[in-house]
Parts: structure tokens; sequence; C-alpha cells
């Protein structure tokens, strides 16, 4: 069996290389706020939100919540579970 890949590797693998073209990322935490995404990702006026995720699980109840009132207010929120992925979303934004 292999090694599953950490939720927290990925959040840093992602983030760094995003960090590495440019963007300005930052950990989100909203103190009153329960189950915000993980990173928020700016640069060139485009801001986006990603929660990492450890490979094939998904986002809680509250955070999917989170996630799609993010949404209705025009902001884009990625679920991400693998760098690769994460790398290919910061290429494409």
């Amino acid at each position: 069996m292999g090694l599953i890949m950490r939720e927290s590797v990925i959040e840093k693998k992602v983030s760094d290389y995003a960090t590495s073209k440019g963007w300005l990322v930052y950990k989100f935490s909203s103190p009153n706020t329960r189950a915000v995404p993980d990173k928020i990702f700016m640069r060139d006026g485009v801001v986006f939100f990603i929660e990492f995720k450890a490979p094939g699980k998904l986002p809680t109840k509250l955070q999917y919540a989170n996630h799609n009132r993010i949404r209705s207010h025009g902001v884009s929120v990625f679920v991400i579970d693998d760098i690769e992925k994460g790398v290919a979303l910061v290429n494409s934004q």
C-alpha cells in the first residue's frame, strides 16, 4: 500500500508554486466563521480561494455551504486534493 499524500504537503507545494509565479498567497482564517477555505490567492486583480484536501477527501457540509456563500459573491472557490491539479489551476488563472 502506497503512502497517502498529506493535505498539508499538497497545500505547501501548491502555495509555494503559486508564490514562485507571482501570486500573493495567504493562509485564510475568519475568527468567527468556521470551515472557510484554507488559502486565498491574489494576483493582477484576480482573487480565488482553495480548500485543500487529502487525495479523495471531500469538503464537509459546512465547508460546502461556506464555499457556495463565497461563490454567490462572484469569487471562485476550488477544492484541490492533488499537487498537479493545484499547479494546473494556478497556471489557468
